[in-house]
């Protein structure tokens, strides 16, 4: 079967900061597996990604902060079951410029 693209709805996916209508896109094709996921309100330091055997792990916070609408502090803790042919040693993580946090991993040959 050729890869393909899917967009999975956000009860597969569930990212509460998911601006396009709660889809989140995941690219899950024969060479690699991706998704992206609005992360715009955190900076690289403050996303931890990792994996617990084929359970993708991902944990977003910022302390309390003032801004001109009073105090915020955002906290997102999501953990959801990688495809079986994902190579979780090869999967790497990045916040793209526009806030999107990126993840990838290669397939296992």
């Amino acid at each position: 079967m050729e890869g393909q693209n899917i967009e999975v709805q956000a009860d597969q996916w569930d990212w509460p900061m998911q601006h396009n209508d709660g889809i989140v896109l995941v690219t899950n094709t024969d060479e690699k597996f991706e998704v992206g996921l609005e992360a715009t309100f955190f900076s690289p330091k403050e996303i931890e990604v990792k994996t617990m055997g084929d359970q993708l792990v991902i944990h977003c916070m910022h302390e309390e902060k003032n801004d001109r609408f009073g105090t915020v502090k955002r906290e997102i803790n999501r953990t959801y079951r990688l495809p079986k042919d994902v190579d979780t040693k090869s999967l790497r993580s990045q916040l793209s410029p526009n806030g999107t946090l990126i993840i990838n991993a290669a397939k296992k040959h």
